[in-house]
């Protein structure tokens, strides 16, 4: 097995692309260093692809295609099986390295691996998910008429920087299984983990173009959208980046699924379990230092829950441990850069500035041995209005916002006042809040006394309104579908 590591005089390695089958030295000119957030020290070189490098990757996902196509679904299924096997045994290094280029606690790392390894689970099942339907004189006595599905050719995914091993998995592994050939292009922030991850992929003895990586920033990510090859397009951003992505691949007559940015909240009722729901808030609001598209950053109690909610949320978050997530203990690491960390603490500010009341302030925290780490602590605010910058924008960060509402209706309306639709959860133990929440909530992912509606590997991750652009999600049947054409078949014999 080679290595996504070039040979280098330096300790810091060059990261390589796999393209056709092998590891390939990039010949861009454009390279950036690869930092661990809690330290600030660089961990490698990542290559920035030319446009002509990305071309090169879709020409071998190309021409591997009709070959792979032609791969019976169970065989292709056995070099699923084999990941999987590949991915258990590697499980603990994937989780590290997750946490040395991203900086999310090594049990949150943990958490996301094993998401991805559920994917690839998910997918060996393509034999059955695959299937399509007829129906026996389905168009007249004498003419048949059936569905199949086919794969149509090579995909490309752009990644996002908080789930490294997670989010690529949400598409590759359907991808491929369907019959298709497939392009990452992972975030240039944390690009290591993929690349151990194509290691394992090369492992698994996959035909060489079956899988191409492709390191690189924007100019990677437009000659994606731009090449003709490509057929589909499945991206995770921010909501500004996939408006663009979906504007761009559709012009160029692409099937996109754009998964875009969010603000999401939590209802809280007068008849909540409060010191449950609290526990189960601390890793929405603040696991991954709120670095999700899932994280919880806005909580309306509604009417008598205001008090003890807030009262029990400042005991909890301001206990919290900040640190390195390597170490044991630490409850929450830094942010992925200088300048998210400098963002964030712009919106702490400008909160402060609008009038809301702060609770527990992030700024400034301080993690003993890492100086130069990019740490901001759990940061909550009370008494703020919807219409604040806080309350609206997407921060990406351990920022929580309490909004209190009279009532469900009205606390109902904050939320469909957002922008964004990506997930909504109520607290509660009434039976008919939560239905009445799940039957009017205008958000993709629902919980139900579950701080982060994550969906397991079988269902859709959905998403509404500016948190998603496209029509099929990633996963389970939705995954299928996107990696497909339905084809009717009419026959008749005489």
């Amino acid at each position: 097995m080679q290595t996504s590591a070039a040979p280098a005089s330096s300790a810091v390695m060059t990261l390589r692309n796999y393209v056709g089958g092998a590891w390939v030295e990039s010949t861009s000119a454009r390279a950036l260093d690869v930092l661990n957030p809690a330290t600030a020290q660089p961990l490698a070189r990542v290559p920035l692809a030319t446009a002509a490098e990305v071309d090169a990757a879709v020409q071998a996902a190309q021409a591997a295609f009709p070959g792979w196509r032609a791969t019976p679904p169970l065989v292709r299924a056995r070099y699923l099986f084999r990941l999987k096997e590949l991915l258990e045994a590697h499980f603990e290094e994937l989780a590290r390295t997750v946490t040395l280029e991203m900086g999310k606690t090594l049990e949150d790392a943990r958490g996301s691996v094993r998401r991805a390894i559920e994917n690839v689970e998910v997918a060996s099942g393509i034999p059955s998910l695959m299937m399509g339907y007829g129906l026996e004189d389905g168009a007249a006595a004498g003419m048949d008429e059936e569905v199949i599905r086919q794969p149509l050719g090579v995909f490309a995914a752009i990644c996002p920087f908080n789930f490294p091993a997670m989010v690529p998995f949400w598409f590759l592994p359907y991808a491929i299984a369907c019959g298709n050939t497939f392009v990452v292009k992972p975030s240039e922030r944390v690009p290591m983990t993929q690349g151990r991850m194509f290691e394992l992929l090369d492992a698994a003895g996959l035909p060489a173009g079956v899988v191409n990586l492709v390191n690189g920033d924007r100019e990677a990510v437009d000659a994606l959208l731009d090449h003709p090859d490509v057929k589909g397009i499945s991206f995770v951003g921010s909501t500004a980046v996939a408006k663009q992505v979906y504007a761009r691949a559709a012009a160029n007559g692409k099937r996109v699924q754009a998964q875009g940015g969010a603000k999401n909240m939590l209802v809280v009722m007068p008849d909540a379990d409060v010191e449950q729901s609290v526990a189960n808030m601390l890793g929405s609001c603040f696991g991954a230092a709120g670095q999700r598209c899932l994280a919880g950053s806005v909580i309306i109690p509604v009417g008598a829950a205001h008090e003890p909610l807030r009262r029990a949320l400042l005991e909890r978050a301001s206990a919290l441990r900040v640190g390195n997530g390597l170490e044991p203990g630490v409850e929450m690491g830094p942010v992925i850069s200088a300048s998210a960390r400098d963002r964030i603490v712009s919106y702490i500010a400008k909160g402060v500035a609008e009038g809301a009341k702060l609770l527990l302030d992030g700024r400034g925290v301080r993690v003993a041995g890492h100086p130069d780490g990019y740490f901001v602590g759990p940061t909550i605010f009370d008494e703020v209005t919807p219409d604040m910058a806080i309350a609206q924008d997407e921060i990406f960060g351990p920022v929580v916002s309490i909004v209190p509402a009279a009532d469900l209706d009205a606390a109902l309306g904050i939320i469909a006042r957002s922008p964004y639709g990506n997930a909504a959860s109520i607290y509660t133990q009434s039976g008919a809040a939560a239905r009445e929440f799940r039957y009017r909530v205008p958000a993709g992912n629902v919980g139900v006394n579950v701080g982060v509606a994550a969906p397991m590997a079988y269902f859709p991750f959905s998403g509404a309104k500016e948190s998603f652009f496209g029509t099929l999600h990633a996963q389970g049947q939705d995954g299928i579908r996107f990696y497909t054409e339905s084809k009717v078949v009419i026959t008749r014999w005489f």
